[in-house]
């Protein structure tokens, strides 16, 4: 009985062993044939987009004060606030009297003067027979002449008054120089304005006109892009997107040096007047790009500054390398060095992979995949 039980246990110690050892050497096999898949994708060129959006001032294309150009007491308006206007239509009248009186004055001096020259010319004409008679000296002559001439002088004046005192008289009524809308109206009838002060502004808002700061940088790269000087668009305050699409018309001269920027002026029209003079907004500035080189931006991490990427070679070892992008979209990168269309690169993963490691690559299309 004492030897069947050491052999019961030596027995019982190899089969634990054996069993341990099995267990162990199949523990370092699973570990072996595991592998982390990682999902690797190829650059894809092709024909893109991207918008841009800046912060615009709307301006009506005529925006202006309406000032009176003389003294006196606010007759009457014949218009109200908001109200659409034409052209030469009378909008405010101030008192009148006093210029009709001094229109009148320079008038009655015009045909006194008008008057004096008839007899000067009449003296002057029989001086000249009386010279030629040796009758008068040719001093008396001059004098006679000189009388004439100062006359005419006289007579200048006089309509030169003329002229003035009508101005002035017009000047009593404001009428609208173009086609608009009034704004508000501060004076009322009876007030007293004095020379210069605004009695409205009046905005012709058919057309309007959208000014906005592009960057020195984005300036350069728009040059030669195509239809970034065409067509634009406008996104308003409360986030829609105006029914009209712009047209950029100008760019300033210079680059402020204040800012690094530089000014452009784009065009809408207005058929409904729903932008108003004062408005804000984005312009929203689309640019094509043609057969660029993309890649999903989460595919990139930063070293120092710099942009890397993990290329897979054919050995399935990932491989860091830099890339330098030529400009950031939405949730891309448009790369201008560093990667070809044939690179396979890790779409995935990228913080738990080292350079030099081995993975098992998992292609996937650039499409199906999300950004």
């Amino acid at each position: 009985m004492i030897i069947s039980s050491r052999n019961k246990i030596l027995w019982n110690f190899l089969f634990f062993l054996i069993s341990f050892c099995l267990l162990t050497s199949c523990e370092d096999n699973k570990q072996e044939i595991t592998t982390d898949k990682f999902v690797v994708i190829y650059p894809i060129r092709t024909d893109s987009s991207y918008t841009q959006e800046y912060v615009a001032e709307i301006q009506s294309i005529q925006n202006v004060e309406l000032r009176t150009r003389n003294n006196g007491f606010l007759e009457r308006v014949y218009i109200d606030e908001g109200q659409t206007v034409y052209k030469g239509q009378l909008l405010f009248s101030l008192n009148a009297s006093e210029y009709h009186q001094e229109l009148a004055k320079a008038k009655s001096q015009l045909a006194t003067a008008l008057a004096e020259l008839k007899q000067t010319e009449i003296d002057y004409e029989n001086t000249q027979i009386l010279f030629k008679k040796n009758i008068v000296s040719l001093s008396e002559l001059e004098i006679a002449r000189f009388k004439k001439d100062a006359l005419d002088a006289k007579i200048e004046e006089a309509k030169a008054t003329i002229n003035l005192a009508s101005i002035n008289l017009d000047y009593t009524e404001i009428r609208a120089p173009f086609n608009g809308i009034i704004n508000r109206i501060p004076y009322k009838e009876g007030a007293l304005v004095e020379d210069g002060t605004v009695l409205t502004t009046i905005s012709n808002n058919t057309e309007m006109f959208a000014y906005f700061n592009v960057s020195e940088t984005d300036y350069l790269n728009s040059i030669g892009r195509e239809n970034n000087m065409n067509s634009v668009k406008l996104k308003l305050v409360n986030n829609s997107v105006f029914s009209e699409v712009g047209k950029i018309e100008t760019i300033d001269s210079e680059i402020n040096r204040n800012t690094g920027s530089i000014t452009y002026r784009a065009r809408f029209q207005n058929p409904e007047q729903i932008l108003k003079h004062g408005s804000s907004g984005k312009v929203m500035v689309e640019t094509q790009l043609s057969n660029v080189l993309l890649i999903p931006q989460k595919v990139t991490f930063e070293v120092q500054e710099n942009l890397y990427v993990f290329i897979v070679d054919e050995n399935n070892i990932a491989r860091q390398r830099q890339i330098i992008p030529e400009m950031q979209l939405a949730n891309m990168y448009v790369v201008k060095n560093g990667l070809t269309e044939t690179d396979k690169i890790l779409f995935e993963g990228i913080q738990l992979v080292k350079d030099g490691d081995k993975i098992e690559p998992e292609f996937k299309n650039f499409f199906d995949l999300k950004y």
